[in-house]
């Protein structure tokens, strides 16, 4: 496949692990110009050498829930590199706790890291992305199509990111934007040892063998395909679409396998 990605301006949240840093890596290998974004900007000029070389990278300090850090991050774009052609609204937070023991201010917390965060990215990068024609991606998740209990807030920022994106896609479908909705299924990442538990502590380890599940960097391969091919919807991994297909056809049949699904996970919240 051509490398459409050559000399593109990418833009990169929650780029300091998992995903963002793996998608970072591949965007820089194709010969991307790379702004790495995270709140661990030490972290990020650590690894920046192994994005790309340093004329062809830059990392900004960004806390995705801070409005005036969305908008510095895109005029540094802008002012580094002259135009933006991605955003990849990769930052993410999840939770590990029931309902009925949660305290708000997770959702809310929650709520302001992938939707709020992925909202204002958007918002100051838009007027660029259509500029160049471009091409916005967020990361939601399979739980974005098909809820997981035990993760309410983290399911429901999802969805509500989903919505989101789905509307702007419409709003520009004359515009010349892309907008993607990249849905991975589980992932190995940092995301479960930092997710949130009952009264907002990261819990500190995952239930899952992360061996086992799909590698950031296959996934980071998957989400440069999709942006060579302009797609709008993407669901990885044969659970993943699955999921999404018995949630739309048989939703009480999904409800019970999800249950169990999550029932069996070690120190699950049923239990």
């Amino acid at each position: 496949m051509k490398n459409l990605l050559q000399d593109k301006v990418i833009i990169v949240t929650g780029a300091s692990s998992g995903i963002g840093l793996a998608s970072a890596r591949q965007f820089g290998s194709e010969g991307a110009k790379v702004v790495m974004a995270a709140r661990s900007y030490e972290r990020m000029l650590e690894l920046a050498p192994s994005v790309a070389p340093s004329d062809r990278v830059l990392c900004v300090r960004c806390d995705v829930t801070r409005e005036d850090d969305c908008r510095a991050l895109v005029e540094a774009t802008v002012a580094r590199f002259g135009r933006i052609d991605i955003l990849v609204n990769n930052a993410g937070l999840s939770m590990r706790a029931m309902f009925k023991d949660l305290d708000l201010n997770v959702i809310r917390r929650l709520m302001d890291v992938n939707f709020w965060g992925t909202v204002q990215c958007t918002k100051f990068a838009l007027p660029y992305l259509l500029a160049s024609k471009g091409s916005v991606v967020g990361v939601v998740s399979v739980a974005g199509y098909s809820a997981l209990p035990a993760r309410s807030g983290y399911s429901s920022s999802k969805y509500a990111v989903r919505g989101f994106l789905d509307s702007l896609r419409i709003e520009h479908l004359r515009d010349g934007l892309n907008v993607l909705v990249f849905a991975p299924g589980y992932t190995a990442s940092n995301v479960r040892n930092a997710a949130l538990t009952a009264d907002g502590t990261p819990q500190g380890e995952t239930p899952l063998d992360e061996g086992k599940l799909m590698s950031a960097e296959a996934c980071a391969k998957a989400l440069s395909r999709a942006l060579h091919r302009r797609r709008s919807q993407v669901t990885l991994s044969v659970l993943g679409r699955a999921s999404v297909l018995v949630r739309r056809l048989l939703p009480r049949l999904m409800d019970r396998f999800t249950y169990r699904f999550i029932a069996r996970e070690p120190g699950s919240p049923f239990q």
